[in-house]
């Protein structure tokens, strides 16, 4: 950033800012007050032990970073290179620079409601606009890389880490099951992307190295109407089996190979699709789908947004499956599916039931945007989620009984920067805890 300023290169300075207050939102909303305004001025001005600034001074400058990134950007100016995201479209920085104010606004609109929504509004109506269409989706392009076991793979940033993280580092012995929670949300509620992500795989001949070889076993368990078992978050991986069944597809595969065994076809626990899995995924960075939901809470919140909060509920689901379509391969949900799925679990009736609807589908659109949706369902309260005292869990996991709001610090900073290492947790309560909210976390 230092150096785009000096050399007078104007649009790559504003996308390096707008980007860099993204990674800052990750930073943040993981650990709370954190080095920003003096972080990366060792080189240029000394400054070797940072101060870690409040949440609430961070946002502040997060607004007005955006704000003047997306004033400074020009069609006229300097080329944007080397942009695995817009491939140097000045007119998408701008949209993602708007866009991103609209997802902070909401962020502190339940700690600072008056700033929220006059940013958010200010936002709507700022030069370039914000997302209309998935064309203007911020996604990082990555490229198809081996995961192969054994091998230091996670350092290759060629390839999608979150995909990489899914696929494991043994998913012969150890592939990637969907928890009750998120499984349980999408085949009660009849959500026609339940077996997009949910698949049923026989992975004793999976490749080490690529999700090749799993054997499908879906469509013959949803046939033959076995039950489906997906385990409770905090399960072990002890805990017995469930009970298998009379695979007639295993049963081939058995008679013309004999390592197998039929035994094995026991896989009722539904697993993450191998869409999910691969190198050249994208990286979500934000999506219009997700705008689509800002607005649709804006709208209930009385802010001056053009159109109602069940009109952009509607858009915001369909534009979250699409998703899955457009970047995933997945198959397409029909519009017969969309209808149905909108018929049976609408919007609501009372503003708390639209904010829960509203919120549970921003969650499951950022299954690919972790970081996000544990942001989104800590500021909204939606889903509802069991604490690991509910489950049976929480003294082993976390040392607690209540879900985690926050990560620790890493124990390296109270070396590396004591001074503003003690000065944020004195702020923070004292203690470096995993119960410490966020300040936009008032509920």
């Amino acid at each position: 950033i230092h150096n785009s300023e000096e050399e007078g290169m104007t649009n790559v300075n504003a996308a390096l800012r707008i980007y860099r207050v993204y990674m800052m939102s990750l930073i943040t909303d993981v650990y709370g007050d954190a080095p920003f305004s003096e972080a990366g001025l060792g080189y240029i001005a000394e400054k070797f032990n940072p101060r870690y600034d409040t949440q609430e001074e961070i946002y502040a400058a997060f607004f007005n970073e955006l704000t003047d990134a997306c004033g400074a950007l020009s069609l006229s100016g300097d080329k944007i290179t080397g942009d695995v995201i817009y491939n140097g479209d000045v007119t998408k920085w701008k949209k993602l620079a708007n866009s991103l104010r609209l997802r902070f606004a909401m962020r502190i609109s339940d700690v600072d409601p008056d700033k929220a929504k006059q940013e958010f509004e200010e936002a709507l109506m700022a030069d370039g606009g914000v997302f209309t269409s998935a064309a203007d989706d911020a996604l990082i392009k990555y490229m198809e890389v081996s995961f192969s076991f054994g091998q230091d793979t996670y350092s290759d940033y060629r390839g999608n880490a979150l995909s990489k993280l899914l696929f494991g580092n043994d998913p012969a012995n150890n592939p990637s099951y969907l928890c009750s929670t998120f499984f349980n949300q999408m085949y009660n509620s009849g959500d026609p992307r339940t077996f997009i992500f949910a698949r049923f795989y026989y992975d004793g001949l999976m490749s080490l190295t690529s999700p090749d070889n799993r054997i499908d076993l879906t469509e013959e368990i949803l046939s033959k109407g076995i039950p489906m078992n997906p385990r409770d978050p905090g399960a072990y991986s002890w805990e017995p089996w469930p009970a298998g069944y009379d695979s007639d597809i295993m049963k081939e595969i058995a008679e013309n190979n004999p390592s197998v065994e039929v035994s094995m076809a026991r896989e009722t626990e539904p697993k993450l699709a191998n869409n999910f899995l691969k190198s050249d995924n994208p990286g979500v960075v934000m999506t219009y789908a997700e705008v689509n939901f800002l607005m649709a809470e804006a709208a209930l919140k009385g802010w001056a947004v053009a159109g109602s909060a069940d009109g952009y509920y509607k858009t915001g689901v369909r534009a979250s499956m699409d998703f899955l379509t457009d970047n995933y391969g997945c198959r397409k949900i029909t519009d017969e599916e969309f209808s149905t799925f909108i018929a049976n679990n609408g919007i609501g009736y009372t503003n708390e039931q639209r904010k829960a609807a509203i919120n549970t589908q921003a969650w499951i659109l950022h299954f690919t945007n972790p970081s996000e949706a544990w942001a989104n369902v800590r500021r909204s309260g939606y889903p509802r989620l069991k604490s690991p005292a509910e489950y049976g869990f929480g003294q082993f996991l976390t040392g607690g009984q209540e879900i985690p709001v926050r990560l620790c610090y890493p124990v390296l900073e109270s070396s590396y920067n004591k001074t503003g290492y003690d000065e944020a947790l004195d702020r923070m309560g004292g203690s470096n805890s995993w119960y410490i909210p966020m300040w936009w976390d008032v509920d």
